[in-house]
């Protein structure tokens, strides 16, 4: 169970709750493993061999043998060095916040904000940064790094970037991502005046999902949709949360964020248009 010391050192990894039965653990973000991999866990009243059975009616009995050496070797780390990576892994993160911080124009989300009410706790490997005082949207900081300064972040959204800090990582890499955003600051700050916050957007359900689903419809543009019932899911990525579901009336406050979004270089995913110009609207 080599979850237990990293939950005792304030990595919020999926937690064991009482009664679990399994866990699904990811390791490809923090512990280097490839991308697809994971590991069940199975808590002590579960048969693993079951499982295991049940699992191969579902799934090749040729699994990737690849993906299992990287599992193994990932285990292997952590078994071995996990504590001691992990910690370098939290002082390269909590580095990382203040130099950020000490730039101006970013705020790195911190343990600051921890309350034990709406925000219980965060994941110190998440370095997670607020852009929108510097007159970017996280999206087009998230562009900047990857086309201006060759760093492959983990993702950008309306307001924010999200950094993962893996015990891959070394300092050389993360003095080389603040020196990026300093240097963004200084060439491509503006004023943000006109950006929006990214705050969530209360949907207003005209008719149920199925009903939406199963009716006729029509293509529209995007601002002559408003008024409308939408037909069609639209979502953002990140965080790939609906802006709109099957159902739901067509705001003039959604449609000028889909716009926006959209504009900002936003992945857009969801509606029958590819290039996400109409939206399919229930016939009146």
């Amino acid at each position: 169970m080599v979850h237990i010391f990293i939950l005792e050192r304030g990595f919020r990894y999926q937690e064991w709750q009482p009664g679990q039965t399994c866990l699904r653990y990811r390791c490809t973000n923090r512990e280097e493993a490839l991308t697809q991999s994971s590991i069940l866990l199975t808590g002590r009243d579960v048969n693993a061999d079951y499982v295991r059975q049940i699992i191969n009616l579902t799934q090749t009995t040729s699994a990737s043998y690849l993906l299992l050496s990287s599992l193994d070797i990932s285990r292997r780390n952590l078994a071995l060095r996990g504590e001691e990576s992990f910690a370098k892994v939290a002082q390269m993160s909590e580095y990382a916040r203040q130099e950020i911080n000490s730039i101006g124009g970013y705020y790195a989300y911190g343990r600051d904000l921890v309350n034990g009410t709406s925000i219980y706790d965060y994941d110190v490997t998440k370095l997670s940064i607020y852009t929108l005082d510097i007159g970017l949207a996280g999206i087009e900081v998230y562009d900047l790094l990857r086309d201006e300064y060759d760093i492959q972040i983990e993702f950008g959204d309306i307001c924010n970037i999200l950094a993962y800090i893996s015990i891959g990582d070394r300092i050389q890499d993360i003095e080389r991502l603040v020196g990026a955003l300093e240097d963004i600051k200084r060439l491509y700050s503006k004023d943000k005046t006109g950006l929006l916050s990214g705050e969530y957007i209360n949907p207003k359900v005209a008719v149920s999902p199925q009903e939406a689903f199963y009716s006729q419809k029509k293509s529209v543009r995007i601002m002559d949709a408003v008024g409308a019932v939408s037909g069609e899911f639209v979502m953002c990525y990140p965080p790939g949360i609906p802006i709109l579901a099957p159902g739901e009336l067509i705001t003039k406050e959604i449609a000028q964020y889909i716009v926006y979004a959209k504009e900002k270089g936003c992945s857009m995913q969801g509606t029958e248009d590819p290039a996400v110009e109409y939206l399919k609207v229930l016939k009146q």
